[in-house]
Parts: C-alpha cells; sequence; structure tokens
C-alpha cells in the first residue's frame, strides 16, 4: 500500500460525508466545477505555457553553466597535476645530482 493511499481513503470519506450531510452545496461546488473548468482551463494554457518555456531556458542555460564550470576545473586539475609533476621530476633530478656529485668527487680523489 503506497504511503498516499490514507489520505487518498480519507479525502475519498470526507467528500462522501459532505455530499451525505450537505448535499445541496455540495451539489452546487460540483455543478460550478463543471461550468468553470471549461473556462479556466484555456486561460491556464498560455501561463502553463509560459512557466515551462520558462523552466526549458532556465535549465539549458544551468546546463550550459555547469559544462563550463567542469571545463574550468578540469583545467585546473591538469596544471596541478602538471605542477605536481614537474615538481616530482625537479626532486628526482636533483637527488640524481646529489648521488651523483659523491661519487665525482671520489673520482677526482682516486686521480
Amino acid at each position: 500500500m503506497s504511503h498516499m493511499q490514507p489520505l487518498r481513503n480519507s479525502l475519498v470519506k470526507q467528500v462522501q460525508n459532505t455530499f451525505r450531510n450537505h448535499p445541496l452545496p455540495a451539489l452546487a461546488v460540483g455543478m460550478g466545477t463543471a461550468i468553470l473548468v471549461p473556462i479556466v482551463l484555456p486561460l491556464m494554457k498560455p501561463l502553463t505555457k509560459a512557466a515551462i518555456k520558462s523552466g526549458v531556458s532556465l535549465y539549458e542555460k544551468t546546463k550550459g553553466a555547469i559544462a563550463e564550470t567542469g571545463e574550468v576545473i578540469g583545467d585546473i586539475v591538469a596544471e596541478a597535476k602538471s605542477e605536481a609533476a614537474a615538481e616530482q621530476a625537479k626532486k628526482v633530478g636533483v637527488a640524481a645530482s646529489l648521488i651523483a656529485t659523491p661519487n665525482t668527487n671520489q673520482n677526482n680523489q682516486d686521480n
């Protein structure tokens, strides 16, 4: 049973009780609804279309901004990786030169 089922049963019971206890006002509301829906629905269509168009426009703008942000973040990550690799290579080069330097000094001392 869905979470909405008790609410739906409750609403149906309220409508049934209202119709049993107050049949004339309930009938008037039903008739008014039947008369007004065909009048109100066409008036709501342009408003609904405008809201949907605004939503689609906002979605497209947001999608573009997110893609742009992703590119910027990707560029930053690439730069950071490149800098980290350069720093690592520099450390390896310094370490290699430190290891090579004592050997060079020993060779000079041996001669």
